[in-house]
């Protein structure tokens, strides 16, 4: 009998198992997957704090993020339809800017039929941009990079270590929850019920004290199978090398980049 070789994961199984059962547009191999998650978050905070700390006045540098930021979304690959499904977060920010201008004070331009603050218009306008380049950089990390992965990097940043078993336990019960819904669902279509969705989700809301009960049992559970396999307050190390500088450099090429556009924002005298 030939013997078959079975590769091995790539990742420890006690970080490949914490993983819900989701949409995984990581699984996609593309340049922005291949590098190291602490590189990547690194570059997700540099380039949110060099788009905040950009002024109203110098707009070509926030054309440049988009751009760069368009291309870098192109090249991992994102996939469009799970990106537009996940920017509903931003509706909070897009209310908030679409009523700036109505609310605050200062001189007032016309705008077709209406009249405007000038300055709620420019601030409106202004969180409207940061909060989508924001939103765009963070599902790139997400759409490139399994939550397992944000963790391993978050620890490998010197992430207090309880915070990172806190993120570790918190995404295995997401999908241990997730398993409860959808098994409920499954239950009630058995059962011939065919209300409304609305309707079933009050019915389901209705059972969160249940659902809360099953989670602290699991949790028990899994920590004494976790205890019972030697778990001693950390998780193995994944074995991954510290990063390059190439691949630090490739990381941080939009960061730089637009920090770049940014201090000759500032030397051309924007303000």
């Amino acid at each position: 009998m030939t013997a078959v070789k079975v590769a091995a994961p790539a990742v420890p199984p006690v970080l490949l198992a914490i993983t819900p059962r989701m949409e995984r547009p990581w699984e996609r191999s593309s340049a922005v997957r291949s590098l190291p998650p602490e590189t990547k978050l690194v570059a997700l905070v540099t380039f949110a704090l060099v788009v905040v700390a950009t002024p109203t006045a110098a707009w070509p540098v926030a054309v440049v993020a988009a751009f760069g930021l368009a291309a870098v979304a192109v090249i991992a690959r994102v996939p469009g339809g799970w990106a537009l499904r996940r920017a509903g977060v931003e509706l909070p920010f897009v209310v908030f800017a679409l009523l700036m201008p109505f609310v605050a004070t200062g001189p007032r331009v016309p705008v077709g039929p209406l009249t405007l603050s000038h300055a709620g218009l420019v601030g409106g306008g202004a969180v409207l941009v940061r909060a989508t380049l924001g939103l765009g950089a963070a599902l790139v990390l997400a759409a490139s990079t399994p939550p397992y992965e944000i963790i391993e990097g978050l620890g490998r940043l010197r992430l207090p270590r309880a915070l990172v078993d806190v993120l570790t336990h918190m995404i295995r019960f997401l999908d241990l929850v997730a398993d409860d819904l959808r098994r409920q669902g499954i239950a009630h279509a058995a059962r011939g019920d065919h209300r409304s969705r609305g309707v079933r989700l009050a019915a389901t809301a209705a059972s969160a004290g249940h659902l809360f009960v099953r989670c602290v049992e699991r949790g028990e559970r899994l920590q004494l199978a976790m205890l019972s396999r030697g778990y001693r307050g950390t998780l193995p190390p994944s074995g991954r090398p510290a990063p390059a500088a190439g691949e630090w450099g490739r990381a941080l090429a939009l960061p730089m980049l637009v920090g770049a556009a940014l201090l000759v924002a500032f030397a051309m005298g924007a303000r």
